[in-house]
């Protein structure tokens, strides 16, 4: 199966501008992407996705062996800037794939131009010397809670993950999102997201990277951002004057200018 029909790619926008690609979170799609790309469609070259098992892929394409690591989906991003025959790319990724990233960089540098990473972590856990902001018995706790009621873990984790307690129609969004994932294939996915470790990754990254880090942030704390941005050799960090872990969604216009200054 083409790479474009098995992760439902969108392409639009100006199609003689700088191609930027987005690559949603874990437990979203790209649809969470449609309050920031209207700012960039009259100049660049737009193209969402769904990662496997997410939105509208196509689930038949999932194989476990292949998902174990975030370098299959790193396989996948590569493999479909290459059916899009797409160089000199602007990638934006949220969360986990801010590090898919990073892989998918490091393996073919002449796909990229630059790197928006977007509350990026490289590891969630805490090691001696690293604050990730979890301990192990917390992500153990959270991977059994999916497991015995991914619903009811949904709608706990999308309003913390979202924050903005004040607009709770935006964690209705992100919680919406979750319950639309193929439940088994997010278990899987959730267990590589918080246990990888990718600080390794961060000093051979080739290309420019803008760490774009909310002030207040309960999956990807400061420190976190902080350490990005000392390990990636050419980084430029900016706060955005927003909380939650998705700016993208809260505070689409305040994310695209900072994305403006750095493009």
């Amino acid at each position: 199966m083409l790479a474009a029909q098995r992760h439902n790619a969108q392409v639009f926008g100006n199609p003689d501008g700088p191609p930027m690609v987005f690559a949603h979170g874990f437990g979203c799609d790209q649809t969470m992407w449609r309050r920031l790309t209207p700012a960039f469609e009259d100049t660049h070259r737009i193209v969402v996705f769904d990662w496997v098992g997410a939105g509208s892929s196509d689930l038949r394409a999932y194989q476990p062996a292949r998902y174990a690591s975030l370098s299959g989906y790193a396989r996948d991003l590569l493999g479909l800037l290459e059916e899009l025959e797409l160089e000199d790319v602007i990638f934006v990724g949220h969360s986990v794939s801010a590090m898919i990233g990073v892989l998918a960089a490091n393996q073919a540098p002449e796909r990229f131009r630059s790197l928006v990473l977007v509350g990026p972590s490289p590891r969630y856990l805490d090691d001696d010397g690293y604050t990730g902001g979890f301990q192990r018995e917390d992500i153990d706790e959270l991977l059994a809670n999916m497991e015995r009621d991914f619903l009811g873990w949904s709608s706990v984790m999308g309003p913390l993950i979202m924050g903005n307690a004040d607009r709770p129609e935006l964690a209705e969004e992100l919680t919406e999102s979750f319950c639309r994932t193929d439940v088994e294939i997010a278990k899987d996915f959730a267990r590589v997201t918080f246990l990888s470790d990718n600080r390794a990754d961060l000093p051979h990254v080739p290309v420019p990277s803008l760490i774009l880090q909310c002030r207040d942030d309960a999956i990807a704390s400061m420190e976190v951002g902080r350490y990005v941005e000392a390990h990636l050799p050419d980084s430029r960090f900016v706060v955005l004057d927003a909380v939650g872990h998705c700016p993208h969604v809260s505070a689409p216009d305040e994310m695209a200018a900072a994305m403006r200054a750095f493009v």
